[in-house]
């Protein structure tokens, strides 16, 4: 691990990125033509679950753990990092539609459209995320 100005940046993978997820986070930022960005990914409380998953394109903050994908950065801030410790960014394309899914060994329990979930601390109030599940 190596300290940059209250920033750790993380060589080895404690998050992994699939493929599909890489070229497409490409893709994005791309569009955004801003090398500063990265894929910022973070936990808060909601969704049917109790804790939803979220995702943005973002410069680095004070704080942040960065870990390195080649030619971007995955950006993590120090609570969720907790929870999503050792996860999997997937991007899936299907009938059923497109976007980011998180495989989580954390979550104890999720809901069906993969954006919320539960831990064995039973963090977060459940609430409605307007998935159907």
């Amino acid at each position: 691990m190596i300290e940059h100005s209250q920033q750790s940046v993380v060589e080895t993978s404690i998050l992994s990125i699939t493929p599909a997820a890489s070229e497409k986070v490409h893709e994005l930022l791309k569009q955004e033509n801003d090398p500063s960005l990265g894929l910022r990914i973070f936990v808060a409380g909601g969704g049917c679950s109790g804790l939803q998953y979220g995702m943005t394109l973002d410069e680095a903050q004070d704080g942040d753990t960065i870990i390195s994908q080649g030619d971007f950065n995955v950006l993590v801030d120090e609570m969720s990092l907790g929870y999503i410790h050792s996860g999997e960014v997937d991007y899936v394309d299907s009938l059923m539609g497109a976007g980011f899914t998180v495989n989580n060994p954390n979550a104890v329990s999720s809901c069906g459209c993969g954006h919320s979930f539960k831990t064995a601390e039973g963090s977060g109030e459940a609430k409605s995320c307007g998935c159907g599940h």
